[in-house]
């Protein structure tokens, strides 16, 4: 009988450990797949400055890709933040992403809004885009002071 019972106990025991073990890589691989998708916005709203400010050629093409890849992320990067995900993977959401998420989701809506609008925008030229990129890069910085953990 105490056999088994310890038995029972270990294998309720294991069974913990390999559920936490896969909640902790579910989180992990959200994590993960956050940054990816964040990268590519980081990526495109570079492009979109370098565009804006003269740094490179203005390129339509290039401007309205841009935008569009900002636009596309955020849709995708919403669902990205389920409960269990708040740490771990070296992750710099803050917790107020969780406490708030109505008001990131508004947010991200609005960059979002703002992409689709700077990607129309630039077929009207380099003036036209510059304005419109204005208020996308100008949503990234509101998110990212309430919702970004800065790295020290």
């Amino acid at each position: 009988m105490f056999k088994s019972t310890v038995l029972g106990g270990v294998a309720a025991l294991a069974t913990i450990a390999v559920v936490a073990t896969a909640a902790t890589v579910v989180a992990q691989d959200t994590i993960a797949q956050r940054k990816e998708l964040m990268k590519g916005v980081g990526g495109a709203s570079k492009t979109g400055s370098q565009l804006a400010k003269g740094e490179i050629p203005y390129d339509a093409a290039k401007a309205s890709e841009a935008m569009g890849t900002i636009a596309s992320n955020w849709a995708a990067f919403t669902k990205l933040f389920p409960k269990g995900s708040e740490t771990g993977g070296e992750t710099t959401a803050s917790p107020k992403v969780w406490e708030s998420f109505k008001d990131f989701e508004d947010k991200g809506q609005k960059l979002a809004s703002d992409a689709v609008t700077a990607q129309k925008a630039a077929a009207s030229g380099a003036d036209a885009f510059k304005g419109a990129f204005g208020e996308v890069a100008k949503n990234c910085r509101a998110c990212h002071e309430v919702y970004r953990v800065q790295k020290k």
